[in-house]
């Protein structure tokens, strides 16, 4: 497989820029992620160089995201960027000495790894800013990227696809403060409940209440509207089991494993994945095989709906009575930690974890190569 003209071929080692923390209400899941990734990496092959982001967004120096992912805490005085260049990719540290802003190149870098879950990150923003720096990155596109993350634009695509998901309506925030009664009116009249309220941009259950009837409507909405201003109410289904594929590949991706979720509480909320130790991850999950492809088909056929690359987390819901599959949602950059869904089911699946991020990065070389085809110019003789 090609290597990006990028790569430091007397170092022998391609340098990878892990990036985390960020400006999210996942801000704490993205750095175990990272200190996952880095501790897993092959270090014979990848010469790691951490970027770390504060909660107000600040890019601090590779030095201080070394000394934050011993400490846990994201911060520090420096400030990074990156620059495109065309003949490497530095990462530009500016410090403020004396009244002056320095410059000083870094180092460069070869491929991102983003461990950056929620907006900012995993939205496509800094997609795009990759993009525009001509950088290699693990994980799925600008475009890809920004509708998996807007759980209604997600929910729309899969719709028009033809694939099997429940019955939602979103709100504006602006909307909800201004008619509040109207709203709670018109979700009255389209579901019964339960239902599911939560904000379309956010991951790892953030923001996410189970309503079980009107007296609880209010408030959900309320705690959903802090995290975004859109707003996405979901008809619940009862007696149903949380399912998980991981999907791996660009343009032919293959499916992992089959795994259930059995959440430590009434449902697979943030307490559950991250605090609690009683949720159970039951790898593989016991389905019939037929049931498993049928998810494995549908995860698949999610991944090239949104057209996602790299990497992607597909979740389920299955009625235990009657087998039936609804397609809840797909994450582009699912939580990486060792015992995080996505790599343990392709553990299972027989690829390791410091393989699963060799892979990754991999076909994020691929996909820049291949992206590198593309003309930038009109040719009349084409």
């Amino acid at each position: 497989m090609a290597v990006p003209r990028r790569v430091n071929m007397k170092n022998k080692k391609i340098r990878i820029g892990v990036i985390f923390g960020g400006r999210s209400g996942e801000h704490e899941v993205s750095y175990w992620s990272a200190v996952s990734v880095i501790n897993a990496i092959n270090k014979e092959k990848y010469e790691v160089i951490p970027i770390g982001i504060t909660k107000a967004g600040k890019w601090i120096s590779p030095k201080e995201s070394w000394q934050a992912l011993k400490s846990g805490k994201i911060e520090g005085e420096s400030s990074t960027v990156l620059l495109n260049s065309s003949s490497s990719n530095p990462l530009v540290e500016i410090s403020n000495n004396s009244g002056s802003n320095i410059f000083s190149v870094k180092n460069d870098i070869d491929v991102i790894f983003p461990v950056l879950h929620g907006p900012y990150g995993e939205d496509g923003t800094i997609q795009g800013m990759l993009e525009l720096a001509d950088i290699p990155y693990v994980g799925a596109g600008v475009a890809s990227s920004a509708i998996s993350m807007d759980k209604d634009l997600m929910k729309t695509i899969f719709k028009q696809k033809g694939l099997p998901i429940l019955d939602w309506m979103t709100i504006k925030r602006k909307d909800w403060k201004e008619m509040p009664e109207k709203i709670i009116e018109k979700v009255n009249e389209k579901f019964d409940y339960p239902l599911y309220v939560k904000p379309t941009n956010l991951g790892s259950s953030v923001g996410i209440t189970k309503v079980h009837g009107y007296g609880e409507l209010k408030t959900a909405i309320d705690v959903a509207s802090f995290y975004g201003r859109k707003i996405l109410i979901e008809k619940g289904i009862e007696k149903a089991s949380e399912i998980e594929c991981s999907v791996l590949g660009n343009d032919d991706p293959r499916a992992s494993v089959i795994g259930e979720v059995k959440p430590a509480g009434e449902f697979y909320d943030y307490t559950s994945k991250y605090i609690e130790k009683k949720t159970q991850l039951i790898i593989p999950a016991k389905l019939t095989e037929r049931l498993s492809e049928k998810i494995q088909y549908m995860a698949l056929e999610a991944f090239k709906a949104v057209d996602a690359a790299g990497m992607a987390r597909v979740d389920f819901f299955v009625l235990k009575e009657t087998g039936k599959i609804y397609l809840n949602e797909i994450n582009t950059i699912p939580g990486f930690t060792v015992s995080s869904m996505y790599p343990r089911l392709w553990e299972s699946s027989g690829l390791s974890y410091a393989a699963l991020i060799d892979e990754l990065i991999q076909l994020a070389i691929e996909r820049y190569e291949d992206n590198k085809k593309n003309k930038t110019s009109y040719d009349s003789d084409i």
